[in-house]
């Protein structure tokens, strides 16, 4: 690849970084409000002691408690466990749904990462989170009030759940993963003409300073954006008019420049 061409492929890439981080900054905690409210609705439709999500992350690989619902479950969020290891675990390598009525007696319980959360269970429901590539994380309900065990009713609900949650990971995560996104279109791009190193420096310089300087007056504008979301159709038409003003101004100013 010629200078000229990784120039232009440089340009490119800054332009989607750039994108990406101004969707983020609209976006906001989207992601994390609707796994909440998927925990939450989990548990008061199961009359749960407890409901969580875990995350699959990488680097080093592990699954996270992103959320958590119930009066029990406070201790369990941030809490990381290897994706191979204990009952989340199973359930995310494996795909499969797993519900079991007394959790102490199954091998593949973890009692140390139980006892971590300062909550251990009796019984556990837990379904995979799946996305077209795999299994994305998981959703578990604890201790199901009135009940020793998990029907398959319940099942067939709690997987109606995991993928009201899927859906808004594979919605919102796309804005999370920009860098590895670049790499992987700039790999394609390039057809290998470059080593791992000049990809890994290129998308580097493309990415680097797009969530910098955070209090700049245009991230204060993307904030602001955000909040407008609850405005009503007169409302947001009169802030589009003000901002098409603004627009064109800039744009005139840029071509006087």
């Amino acid at each position: 690849m010629v200078d000229k061409d990784l120039t232009a492929a440089l340009t490119a890439l800054r332009a989607v970084g750039r994108r990406s981080s101004v969707a983020r900054g609209l976006q906001g905690d989207v992601e994390q409000r609707l796994l909440q409210s998927i925990v939450d609705a989990t548990a008061s439709l199961f009359d749960a002691e407890a409901s969580s999500i875990a995350l699959f992350e990488r680097d080093p690989d592990r699954l996270e408690f992103r959320v958590a619902a119930g009066a029990q479950s406070a201790g369990a969020v941030g809490l990381q466990v290897k994706p191979t290891e204990g009952i989340a675990g199973f359930v995310f390598s494996t795909g499969q749904a797993l519900a079991l009525s007394d959790v102490a007696s199954d091998p593949r319980w973890d009692l140390e990462a139980a006892e971590r959360t300062g909550y251990v269970p009796r019984s556990l429901a837990a379904v995979p989170l799946l996305d077209e590539e795999g299994s994305v994380g998981v959703l578990q309900v604890l201790d199901k009030r009135g009940s020793p065990s998990f029907s398959l009713r319940d099942m067939e609900l709690l997987a109606i759940f995991a993928r009201q949650a899927t859906t808004a990971i594979t919605a919102t995560r796309v804005q999370r993963d920009t860098a590895r996104l670049l790499e992987d279109v700039f790999r394609h791009l390039a057809d290998e003409a470059l080593t791992d190193v000049q990809v890994e420096a290129v998308v580097s310089e493309a990415t680097r300073e797009i969530d910098e300087r955070p209090d700049e007056p245009f991230w204060q504008l993307v904030d602001y954006v955000a909040e407008l979301r609850g405005l009503g159709e007169r409302e947001l038409t009169l802030v589009s008019q003000i901002l098409e003003v603004v627009a064109r101004h800039a744009q005139r100013a840029h071509r006087r420049a």
